[in-house]
């Protein structure tokens, strides 16, 4: 009961509040204050600020567009100037050596032949053997030219038999000729078949002679010391005269390794600094490192038509065996020093039908020079003529480039400048 007389209570107050709300009267508002009326005047100050803010803009639009536009030109020209790399010879030269490939031979070489027909009985060296001079390397069976020799020395027995018979002879005339027993044509006869015996016995005597020297051919001799270096027969092979036939097989090849020639094709170019009594250096691919000296003996004097080059000689100690006769090794010779010369790298170097040519920047345009090559090193080339310290040379340059052409250099220091 409590309850709901509260809850009546609270109901007759909030029906009271609504009508005390509904009887107040809101306070008089006052319209031109709420919207004012805008003056003439003002309208035309707002034009005028659009206007002016207008043109403005379409000025800044317009000079924006232009500086763009001049922007541009200007990049597109820039773009159109090719930008090259240069780079500034070297004075000198980058090696003052000059490699040449050459070609070894032993100091004596020689095929060894028969000189007589047979068949070979029995051979002592085999290739890689030493031999001195005068060993015997093989023996050859003669069964043809020892019946030669047996009937020639059978003959000169005869010849020499009759030789004293026809001496005795015009011994006797003679003495019968002093007591006037016989003519004096008798006694010239007589003499003279002594003189023709006399011929006859010397004419046998070479002949044996020449026999016995086929027959000491039988034994094949080392003609001086070296090292076998082929041997192209064996046991039981038909030996046939070396002169005799068209195409002689020849039995050994000997050579003398102690002391080896090398000779090396020198370019023309490089034909006045050569000279006999100057020291050289070989090296071969198989031990770069080891560096064999050796010394220019001789040279041809003369330049070879075909190949433009001069023929040089020059020896090596071999003594220790490092070097094979044929084998295939580098010279080294050293050169002057020329101070006119400068290097340059290979990629600057244009191959034209008209010559060899580099790109050189002149006052910010092309020039092709040509040029005259000494030495290639690979990398880099020796130029003997045409270039000079100070000028720029393009590095890998195209193979459109011409002389007049505007370009922009870049990557060389000026010479004189930091």
């Amino acid at each position: 009961m409590i309850a709901n007389s509260e809850e009546n209570h609270s109901d007759s107050a909030t029906a009271e509040e609504k009508t005390l709300k509904t009887d107040v009267v809101p306070a008089h508002v006052d319209p031109m204050k709420e919207h004012p009326v805008e003056s003439p005047g003002s309208g035309r100050v707002l034009m005028m600020l659009f206007a002016i803010v207008l043109i403005a803009a379409i000025i800044y639009g317009i000079r924006s567009r232009s500086s763009h536009e001049k922007r541009l030109a200007r990049a597109t020209d820039e773009a159109s100037i090719l930008s090259v790399h240069v780079v500034h010879p070297t004075l000198g030269s980058a090696s003052q050596e000059l490699v040449l490939p050459g070609n070894v031979q032993a100091f004596t070489e020689a095929p060894i032949y028969s000189r007589t027909n047979g068949y070979l009985k029995k051979w002592y060296f085999d290739i890689g053997a030493r031999v001195r001079k005068g060993q015997l390397l093989a023996e050859i069976e003669t069964p043809e030219i020892d019946q030669q020799l047996q009937q020639s020395r059978a003959e000169l027995e005869r010849i020499q038999a009759n030789m004293e018979l026809a001496g005795v002879t015009s011994n006797r005339w003679q003495s019968l000729l002093a007591k006037h027993a016989v003519s004096q044509q008798e006694a010239d006869q007589a003499r003279s078949n002594y003189i023709a015996a006399q011929a006859a016995v010397d004419a046998s005597k070479a002949n044996v002679r020449r026999l016995e020297q086929l027959q000491s051919y039988e034994r094949i001799i080392a003609p001086f010391d070296g090292i076998i270096t082929a041997r192209n027969t064996d046991i039981g092979d038909l030996i046939q005269e070396g002169s005799g036939t068209s195409n002689p097989r020849e039995l050994f090849h000997l050579a003398a390794i102690q002391k080896l020639r090398v000779y090396v094709a020198v370019p023309e170019v490089y034909a006045n600094s050569i000279h006999d009594g100057d020291s050289a250096t070989i090296t071969q691919d198989s031990n770069p490192t080891l560096k064999i000296p050796g010394r220019i003996v001789r040279n041809a004097n003369a330049i070879d038509h075909a190949t433009r080059t001069l023929n040089v000689e020059v020896d090596v100690d071999n003594s220790q065996g490092i070097l094979r006769p044929g084998a295939y090794v580098f010279v080294h010779f050293g050169l002057s020093t020329t101070g006119h010369t400068v290097t340059i790298p290979s990629n600057t170097l244009l191959f034209r039908s008209e010559g060899l040519r580099v790109g050189v920047v002149r006052d910010d345009r092309v020039q092709l020079v040509p040029i005259t090559i000494g030495q290639d090193y690979g990398n880099s080339v020796q130029v003997i003529s045409g270039l000079t310290p100070e000028d720029q040379i393009i590095l890998d340059p195209s193979d459109s480039l011409a002389s007049g052409m505007e370009v922009r250099a870049e990557g060389a220091t000026p010479k004189g400048k930091s």
